[in-house]
């Protein structure tokens, strides 16, 4: 990348910050329940997903973590929403947890006051088997499959969208996430193992030529198509081997389809992904600015709330506080 080219991606980055500080960050501080959570959207019920979001990004663009009533009232509802086996549900009136547990556990780790909070739901993710890698369901599958249906290493475990069900590239990915950034004295005995199964799972499950889509790279035969969000949270899960061939090869993928975004998520996952490996916003590409401008998709709080850590300079909500990209 030239100077001029460094130049124009810190103009882009400015543009995303202004654009965040104009409209993202006023949509989310006004969108915030009664009971300190946030809905999906504007006035819908609050929900433990929406309320993480909208807490890192207003952390992300404030100077402590502990930045005003409006996220201190969004930690007070995560963490009346925890439930007794030290997991959240997803939504008020379920009574099992779910992947929302990563989330909670994610920012309630930056509140002093909530350690055993945060050790108890690290503890529950790490008990989380899936049942779709269990010894008798892998056994059943050598006996009645055949290996050119779907080519995977079943013996490799992350983690699903619900409990004990089948393992996911982005609620593992996330998992992977929350795990790397979490102190060593609230991992329970054998998270080391929960981490490298599940980075192993990854690396399977990428797609020939690089990145990842929702669940098998290869089925009947037939490769997989790479999608931006589950490759940027892989990638994201994986930075810690930047020089890998396989990190190498999907951040190019991703570098390659930016303009195949179609979205606002995909766009600002994408920028997070893009800047997390050290690359710059190729020439030309759209910004989020820019897609706002043609579709106005602020409604939903997650979205919003990456299109603000997007554009940010400094993606410390990934490690926890601690500043790894510039």
């Amino acid at each position: 990348m030239t100077p001029a080219g460094d130049s124009l991606d810190s103009q882009h980055l400015l543009s995303e910050s202004a654009f965040a500080a104009k409209l993202c960050l006023p949509l989310i501080r006004s969108a915030q329940n009664a009971d300190g959570g946030w809905g999906f959207q504007a006035g819908l019920q609050s929900r433990v997903e929406p309320t993480c979001w909208a807490i890192l990004a207003l952390r992300a663009h404030e100077s402590t973590a502990s930045s005003g009533e409006i996220p201190a009232r969004g930690l007070e509802f995560l963490q009346k929403a925890q439930l007794a086996n030290g997991s959240w549900p997803a939504a008020a009136e379920e009574s099992s947890g779910s992947w929302v547990t990563v989330l909670a556990c994610w920012v309630l780790a930056a509140d002093a006051q909530a350690r055993e909070a945060v050790a108890a739901g690290v503890k529950w993710i790490c008990n989380d088997w899936p049942h779709d890698s269990a010894t008798w369901r892998r056994w059943r599958a050598r006996l009645f499959s055949h290996r050119n249906i779907t080519e995977q290493n079943d013996s490799y475990r992350g983690w699903g969208w619900t409990p004990h069900t089948s393992s996911w590239v982005e609620p593992t990915s996330l998992a992977l996430i929350l795990l790397a950034s979490t102190p060593g004295d609230l991992l329970p005995k054998g998270a080391a193992r929960r981490r490298e199964l599940a980075r192993c799972m990854l690396y399977d499950r990428m797609c020939p030529g690089g990145g990842w889509n929702c669940g098998n790279p290869m089925v009947y035969g037939v490769a997989g198509e790479p999608l931006i969000v589950p490759t940027v949270w892989a990638l994201l899960a994986l930075r810690d081997e930047p020089k890998r061939p396989e990190f190498v090869m999907s951040l190019d993928w991703l570098e390659r389809n930016i303009g195949n975004a179609r979205g606002a998520a995909s766009l600002a996952l994408a920028r997070i992904g893009m800047e997390a490996g050290g690359r710059k916003w190729p020439q030309g590409a759209t910004t989020i600015a820019e897609m706002y401008s043609r579709n106005e998709f602020l409604q939903n709080i997650a979205v919003a709330s990456w299109a603000c850590l997007a554009s940010c300079p400094r993606h410390e909500w990934l490690t926890g506080g601690v500043a790894e990209f510039c």
